[in-house]
């Protein structure tokens, strides 16, 4: 773990047209970038079980695309940052804007009849997706894919604070929590970013294990998995209040929170 400067690996040279603050190869000769392939665990792990219980309480299929959506962003992110590949980037970027489509879709719905089908909202997200894909690839700037992901965030956080302040307060905990939590990786992120020669040269003063913890961008995967994750945790508890439902946030091994959904009482 002792290189601190970019090395060459087994993926070859990058072709991605974005490149973090890690250091490359430094760890391990197979993965680009260690840390940020690693932290990516949380984009995965957590939604595959979220998934399964989403199945097994017979909830709306809209919820089981939400975290299997977050679980892709894990995986391309994790193939983005392992191989610093151009294509696996796209497979990174792409499903950030689709999963944040889903996102929009079931929280916007929370109020609706059950079974019931949004075809212009539908409509317009799978139009937004689109042509999305299409302009970023063709154009291959990052900065158009961050402003495209950013109003879709911004629509999300729109309406989950107008749930939490007007609809159901007794949610501000979660709701609150899942944006400090976000607002605190995309923090993490922009530091990253900004003073990353500053932070290479602090790292290499540093014994490896502590020059981890510096690694932001980790942390910025880390804090908006778990962010995401909360929020889908947020959207799916009002739609089976709304539903009539009994959800209860309960933490396993009293630490990861994970949403149990009993059915409504038989009168």
């Amino acid at each position: 773990m002792a290189p601190v400067r970019d090395r060459e690996g087994y993926w070859g040279l990058p072709t991605s047209t974005l490149e973090w603050c890690e250091e490359n190869y430094a760890i391990s000769y197979y993965i680009a970038e260690f840390w940020n392939t690693l932290s990516n665990l949380i984009f995965i792990l957590p939604p595959i079980y979220g998934a399964i219980q989403t199945y097994k309480d017979g909830l709306e299929k809209r919820y089981l695309a939400a975290y299997l959506c977050l679980t892709a962003v894990g995986l391309g992110s994790w193939c983005f940052h392992m191989t610093l590949k151009y294509e696996m980037q796209l497979l990174d970027e792409l499903p950030m804007i689709y999963s944040c489509c889903v996102f929009v879709y079931c929280l916007y719905e929370c109020f609706k009849h059950k079974n019931t089908v949004n075809y212009p909202l539908l409509f317009l997200l799978i139009t937004y997706s689109f042509v999305v894909s299409i302009v970023y690839l063709n154009l291959k700037e990052p900065v158009f894919h961050q402003i495209m992901y950013g109003t879709l965030v911004s629509i999300i956080v729109l309406r989950s604070v107008y749930i939490v302040l007007w609809v159901y307060p007794w949610l501000r905990g979660l709701g609150y929590t899942s944006l400090t939590v976000f607002l605190m990786g995309f923090f993490l992120w922009n530091v990253d970013n900004i003073f990353c020669d500053k932070i290479r040269a602090l790292r290499e003063q540093m014994p490896p294990l502590l020059g981890a913890v510096t690694q932001f961008h980790a942390w910025w995967h880390i804090l908006t998995g778990l962010g995401s994750y909360l929020h889908i945790l947020l959207s799916l508890y009002t739609r089976t209040l709304f539903l009539k439902h009994r959800p209860k946030v309960k933490f396993v091994f009293g630490i990861w929170p994970v949403l149990l959904v009993e059915p409504p009482k038989k009168l």
